[in-house]
């Protein structure tokens, strides 16, 4: 049992430190199809028969699919260099999204719940043509604009442009183009509503459901603020908590060290953009009664 322990952790650091290798040889190879750029509270991805909690510098690719869970926010940067924010209850699987042979940036993303905003920087390097698709939920977006909202819910699947133009395809009708900025598509039950124009005040709030809120549990490439949830000198114990923290949707690692003659495990919640961002971590994984019995410290 001691062995298996053992050569788990060093799986663990194996992993770990591949990780990095793959981040820091990325210009050398094709870029991934989608790489988690920051995320508020807790996200994950289905890979196959696994669920992964999400962490910054998260490498998706075809076929994986994302959900986010309450309070929650991922912003995710595609190959293009374009960006895909999804807000809190959202579901988004990866079915094609890749630059071909011939430069065209291809892809085809659904969008099963949840709000989403697709941007594409107006300065962005990309020299090639894009071939993008969004379906949100029932209704297909073919994308030759630069900014992009839409949701879908139980009642009904919205597309709204804010910048350039999209083709909408209803179920069972002919595409049609909303190319007006603001312009607004809606699909409520089997019925298609009128195309109309969003107030400046509702867009406002739709927008809020997909942008990060500071201070909420942000996560970021750079984010230097740390939780430490639980430290010692038992192994099984640190699994214990590494496991409980990651079915909770939150990427915990395990960091061996050692404190003089003695082996300690520190479980562990990193790249938190401020101290009150991991706080509210804290708060969220206490809230939880299988968590609340742990040790959390906030540092750096």
């Amino acid at each position: 049992m001691r062995l298996s322990i053992c050569l788990a952790l060093v799986a663990i650091t194996l992993a770990a430190s591949g990780v990095a290798a793959a981040q820091s040889g990325a210009k050398s190879r094709a870029a991934p199809p989608a790489t988690v750029e920051s995320l508020q509270q807790s996200a994950s991805v289905e890979r196959g028969h696994q669920i992964v909690p999400l962490t910054p510098g998260f490498e998706l690719k075809e076929g994986d699919r994302v959900n986010t869970g309450a309070r929650s926010r991922l912003i995710l940067k595609l190959a293009d260099g374009s960006a895909m924010a999804l807000g809190e209850r959202g579901s988004l699987f990866f079915d094609r999204a890749q630059v071909r042979e011939d430069g065209i940036f291809d892809a085809a993303l659904f969008v099963a719940e949840g709000a989403f905003r697709f941007t594409t920087a107006a300065l962005d390097r990309f020299a090639g043509k894009r071939e993008v698709s969004i379906a949100v939920n029932n209704v297909t977006a073919g994308i030759r604009g630069t900014d992009l909202w839409g949701k879908s819910t139980k009642e009904s699947d919205i597309v709204c442009v804010i910048q350039g133009s999209v083709e909408v395809t209803p179920p069972g009708e002919k595409p049609f183009t909303l190319d007006q900025p603001l312009s607004f598509y809606a699909l409520e039950g089997n019925l298609s509503k009128a195309v109309a124009t969003v107030p400046a005040d509702t867009l406002k709030g739709w927008a809020a459901e997909t942008e990060e809120e500071p201070g909420q549990g942000v996560a970021t490439r750079g984010g230097k603020w740390k939780i430490s949830v639980a430290s010692t000198k038992k192994s099984g114990e640190a699994f214990d908590a590494y496991n409980a923290v990651r079915r909770a949707g939150y990427a915990a690692e395990i960091v061996p060290a050692k404190v003089g003659d003695v082996r300690v495990y520190s479980v562990r919640l990193s790249s938190f953009e401020s101290e009150k961002d991991a706080k509210s971590v804290v708060e969220a994984l206490k809230g939880q009664a299988e968590l609340a019995k742990y040790d959390y410290k906030v540092g750096m």
